[in-house]
C-alpha cells in the first residue's frame, strides 16, 4: 500500500508540474495581443477495485459499499478561454479589433488558411494588408499607391480616397471566420490558429452577421490575461505541489520505520 502512495503522489507533482507550466505560459503572454488564456483539466486516472458495491458478502447478504482504491491524477486537456479582451486605442488606422466572435484569416506560404484574433496588419510593398509576419490577410485587399483616408467600417468595408479623387471610393471588403467549438482550435504559435475536426469548419461572412463580431479601427484586442487570478492558481498550485512532496516523504519514512521494525 505504501509503494502504491508513492506512485500516486508521483502523479500529483506531475499533474501539478503540468498545471505550473499552463500558468507560466500565461503570464508570458500577458502583453501578448488578443491572446486567449489557457486552463488545465484535471481527471482521476483509473480506479482499482478490490470490492464492489452490490457483491456477495456472505449466502444471504451483499456489500453496501465498495473498496475503490485511486491510482492518482492527470492532467486531461487544456481549455482556451475564448473571453474577449479590453479594446486598446492606438490611433493607427490599420490595428483592427474584433469585437465579440470571430477570427481573421491569413494565408501561409504553405498555401493553408490560419486565423487570428490579432489584428495589427500594415501594408505590405504590393500594398496588400498583411499582419505582423507579412502573412497576406484574405480575402486579398490592395491598396492602391496613394490612397489616403483608409477608413475600415464595423461591417469590414475599406474606403478610401484614390489619387487624384475628392471622395471616398471602396476599395475592399474584409470577411471574418466563426467556428462552431472555437475553443477546439489548435494553436500553432505567432498568435495563430487552425480548424480541427473537433472546432468544425470555417463559417466565413461579413462581420455583424450570423453572430459573428464587428470590427473596431484604431483599436487592438489586449490579451485576457488576469495578473491577479494567474498569481493566485501559481500559489495554489505551489501549495498543491508541496502537499504532494510532503506525501512522499511521509510514505518514506513509513517504508524506512518498516524496514528497521521487521
Amino acid at each position: 500500500m505504501t509503494s502504491s502512495a508513492l506512485q500516486v503522489a508521483r502523479t500529483g507533482l506531475d499533474a501539478q508540474d503540468t498545471r505550473m507550466r499552463v500558468i507560466a505560459n500565461n503570464l508570458a503572454n500577458v502583453e501578448t495581443t488578443a491572446y486567449k488564456r489557457d486552463r488545465a483539466n484535471f481527471a482521476t486516472l483509473a480506479y482499482q477495485d478490490a470490492r464492489v458495491a452490490g457483491q456477495q458478502s456472505s449466502n444471504q447478504s451483499v456489500y453496501a459499499t465498495g473498496l475503490n482504491l485511486g491510482t492518482g491524477v492527470a492532467v486531461q486537456s487544456t481549455t482556451r478561454v475564448n473571453e474577449q479582451g479590453t479594446m486598446n486605442s492606438t490611433g493607427n488606422g490599420l490595428d483592427i479589433a474584433i469585437s465579440g466572435e470571430g477570427f481573421f484569416q491569413v494565408l501561409l506560404p504553405s498555401g493553408n488558411l490560419a486565423y487570428t484574433r490579432a489584428g495589427n496588419f500594415s501594408l505590405s510593398a504590393e500594398g496588400q494588408i498583411v499582419n505582423s509576419s507579412g502573412y497576406v490577410v484574405q480575402p486579398a485587399i490592395t491598396v492602391p499607391t496613394g490612397t489616403s483616408s483608409i477608413t475600415i467600417a464595423k461591417d469590414g468595408t475599406i474606403s478610401g480616397i484614390l489619387p487624384g479623387a475628392t471622395q471616398a471610393t471602396q476599395i475592399g471588403q474584409m470577411t471574418i471566420a466563426n467556428f462552431p467549438n472555437p475553443a477546439a482550435m489548435q494553436a500553432l504559435g505567432d498568435n495563430l490558429y487552425q480548424e480541427t475536426g473537433a472546432s468544425g469548419a470555417a463559417l466565413i461572412g461579413q462581420p455583424g452577421t450570423a453572430g459573428r463580431g464587428t470590427l473596431s479601427q484604431g483599436y487592438l484586442e489586449a490579451s485576457n490575461v488576469n495578473i491577479v487570478t494567474e498569481l493566485v492558481d501559481m500559489i495554489e498550485c505551489q501549495r498543491a505541489y508541496e502537499i504532494n512532496s510532503k506525501m512522499i516523504s511521509s510514505v518514506d519514512e513509513m517504508l524506512k520505520n518498516a524496514n528497521q521494525t521487521l
